[in-house]
């Protein structure tokens, strides 16, 4: 299932990685290229980095399968089958996986034994829509989007009537508890924290020409938002998800055709510095490694992947 990308060789530096302004300069490599690490899937989601196994693993959702890519031999496998069409993935603090089943329309954790643990599928005693991407913060809460995405129809998950509105959650798996984290959003999507968790970034999404990047302060001792404000207008093309580095850069998973399909990377005041050009829609992302310096990238039917000079925040 490992392929390779044509042309084979690469003149450095990668004509696909663009820079749109000076501050980007220093967060890329000019003797690394972009690399198809993987493909022959349908629609790839949710990427998430095991340094522990040094291992890849994302989810192919409409094949309803979890997939791993070995970074010592490059090999991919099936991870997980059926994995009740995984969307979003990343690892808790103690490193265990946290997945978005949208078929089952819950959240859940594996742990070390593989054994599963349902940690939410109802809220005020009414099924979840269908949890689309999570977060951990350091507290150990767990904050996922909630957007029905896999009860729209039966190629990523069933078709269902919403019973809930779409949300992003907080839940405190120490207690179960779930509080609503936002509740102002058309289609809640894709989310990150700042580096020092002040800060929460939500993608909407909507519908085409209508998706923007949301920012909000985290309030209250880290446990509420409050003072949404547009971070980007995310035209054209549009976002899914995203992960934040170290500095504060938002690299966001875009998509909108031949022009715009990639990674578009946002500085901490909003503005586009610079864009990683894909021949597929990009979903999702995140950042791994043994530095934790590699970008992977989850587009449609291939993961690509690409060394850059900054590291993924903790916690995505």
């Amino acid at each position: 299932m490992a392929a390779t990308w044509d042309p084979e060789i690469v003149r450095y530096p990668d004509q696909r990685i663009k820079t749109l302004d000076p501050r980007f300069t220093s967060l890329v490599l000019g003797n690394a290229a972009v690399e198809r690490i993987a493909t022959g899937c349908r629609f790839n989601e949710g990427p998430v980095w095991f340094g522990d196994l040094r291992c890849l693993i994302w989810s192919d959702i409409p094949n309803d399968r979890m997939m791993k890519w070995e970074e010592e031999t490059g090999t991919v496998s099936v991870f997980r089958k059926p994995s009740h069409y995984a969307n979003g993935n990343t690892r808790d603090r103690q490193g265990r996986l946290v997945t978005c089943e949208m078929d089952t329309q819950r959240v859940t954790r594996t742990e070390h034994d593989g054994t599963i643990t349902v940690l939410a599928e109802t809220f005020d005693g009414k099924q979840l829509t269908g949890p689309n991407d999570v977060v951990v913060k350091s507290d150990g809460s767990i904050w996922f989007s909630d957007n029905g995405a896999g009860i729209r129809g039966n190629y990523l998950g069933h078709k269902a009537t919403a019973e809930l509105p779409y949300r992003v959650y907080r839940l405190d798996p120490a207690t179960g508890r779930m509080t609503i984290a936002v509740g102002d959003m058309k289609r809640p999507n894709g989310l990150a924290f700042s580096p020092d968790e002040k800060l929460l970034y939500v993608i909407d999404t909507p519908g085409p020409g209508q998706r923007t990047i949301q920012l909000y302060d985290v309030v209250n001792n880290g446990t509420k938002t409050a003072n949404r404000r547009e971070f980007n207008s995310a035209e054209p093309g549009g976002s899914d998800g995203m992960r934040v580095d170290v500095q504060g850069n938002s690299w966001c998973a875009w998509s909108g055709g031949e022009a715009e399909d990639g990674v578009v990377v946002l500085a901490p005041d909003g503005k586009m510095i610079g864009r990683i050009m894909l021949p597929e829609r990009c979903a999702n992302l995140c950042f791994g490694g043994v530095k934790r310096n590699r970008l992977f990238m989850a587009a449609s039917q291939s993961i690509y992947s690409v060394f850059v000079e900054t590291q993924g925040a903790i916690g995505g």
